[in-house]
């Protein structure tokens, strides 16, 4: 239970931080927030990108991106129907 206790207690320190990082200047820690993001999403998916051609209008509006965001809503929808066609089986069954 200290355990928990304790976790409990470092897990609101860095919500605080983090609130109070914000607060302090909500423009600067957005646009460090989005950076720290998108280097992370980056690491994940090792997708090599420019960032200072993806912070320009022009790059998403290039021919290729009405078929990447068609992609992109497809497979949400599939993965949507898939989690609620479990929910329905559980329910069923």
């Amino acid at each position: 239970m200290i355990h928990e206790t304790i976790e409990s207690i470092n897990q609101l320190k860095t919500q605080r931080d983090f609130m109070l990082s914000f607060s302090t200047n909500p423009q600067d820690f957005i646009q460090d927030w989005l950076k720290s993001q998108s280097r992370d999403l980056k690491l994940m998916t090792d997708v090599a990108g420019n960032p200072e051609e993806e912070r320009r209008a022009e790059f998403y509006q290039s021919p290729w991106l009405p078929e990447a965001v068609g992609r992109y809503v497809y497979s949400k929808v599939q993965q949507r129907r898939q989690e609620l066609e479990q929910v329905l089986g559980i329910r069923l069954t």
